[in-house]
């Protein structure tokens, strides 16, 4: 696959039941690179000479039946809100999702997904940090591993979307758990994450609380379950504390080599030509960047070196 691709916009990680993948955009169309443990990533990043820091990457329309269907940026233009140009901003019908239950407002298609069953989850990431958050019944399991949760637990299911964050939002405003957890947090997190038994223990003692809240409002249209989310087995070398060191250089310019070794949500353990150890590396850094892949290797500064 990768060997088709010369030079791709990158969308981001996402997983699937497979394992992840990474979502590129080329001048064919969309294209999907699974990636495993052992695989090499080379790549260079482009940059300067007029490059966008960050390229938009389109919008997301609902069809009828609710399926998303994604289109590139038409003029290929700089973000300019989050991963938005000014005009696909405005087209995006996603943006309206997380509102919609106080609003009412959405397309035939936003409706249309939001109907479907949802599910509130109790998630808990390296250093015990837990947040609360919903995910739809396609998105019952890839939602979690899209965010690297270490451990997670769902707490209720709702008849739709508006009944689940109804319920997000109650549980938010009385309880510990955050809706949103720093994507540079949880890399920090994972360089020393804390022992799988304390996560467990902690994302265990939080889902009670939550479930035993949640069954005393009195909101119709969901009920409280007791399920625990299973995280793939690729996850499993970042999840187990270890020696690990931060990648030495930005994913914002420059070349890169990358043996993919383990994976949880967009964060790598990975290892790189002829320096010993192993290296964390957040590949969400890629998102929204162009790159173009061949015989590329990471130059790690001299002074850098002499710490591993």
């Amino acid at each position: 696959m990768i060997e088709t691709i010369d030079t791709a916009l990158v969308r981001g990680i996402s997983w699937g039941s497979a394992g992840p993948v990474l979502s590129l955009q080329t001048d064919d169309g969309a294209a999907r690179l699974p990636l495993a443990a052992g695989q090499w990533l080379r790549f260079e990043v482009l940059s300067g000479g007029g490059i966008p820091v960050r390229f938009c990457l389109g919008f997301t329309r609902l069809k009828e039946s609710g399926e998303h269907e994604h289109f590139p940026c038409p003029s290929a233009q700089p973000a300019e809100r989050g991963f938005h140009c000014g005009a696909c901003f405005a087209k995006d019908q996603l943006r309206l999702m997380h509102d919609f239950h106080r609003s009412g407002q959405g397309s035939v298609g936003l409706k249309a997904y939001l109907a479907q069953q949802h599910w509130l989850y109790i998630a808990t990431f390296a250093d015990g940090t837990t947040k609360v958050g919903t995910a739809s019944e396609r998105s019952k399991w890839s939602r979690l591993a899209d965010q690297g949760a270490l451990v997670a637990r769902y707490v209720a299911r709702a008849q739709d979307g508006a009944v689940v964050r109804h319920l997000e939002d109650a549980v938010s405003s009385n309880l510990p758990p955050t809706q949103f957890v720093r994507g540079a947090a949880k890399f920090a997190a994972l360089l020393q994450p804390r022992p799988p038994l304390h996560l467990e223990q902690t994302n265990k003692a939080m889902a009670d609380v939550v479930r035993e809240f949640v069954s005393g409002m009195s909101l119709e249209g969901f009920e409280p379950v007791n399920e625990q989310w299973e995280r793939s087995a690729i996850a499993e070398a970042v999840v187990q504390p270890s020696r690990r060191t931060a990648y030495p250089l930005a994913l914002d310019s420059g070349t890169h080599g990358i043996r993919l070794d383990a994976m949880l949500g967009p964060v790598a353990l990975v290892g790189l030509d002829d320096i010993e150890g192993a290296f964390l590396v957040d590949l969400g850094g890629l998102k929204g960047r162009k790159v173009r892949f061949g015989e590329f290797s990471t130059e790690v500064p001299a002074l850098q070196e002499s710490l591993f």
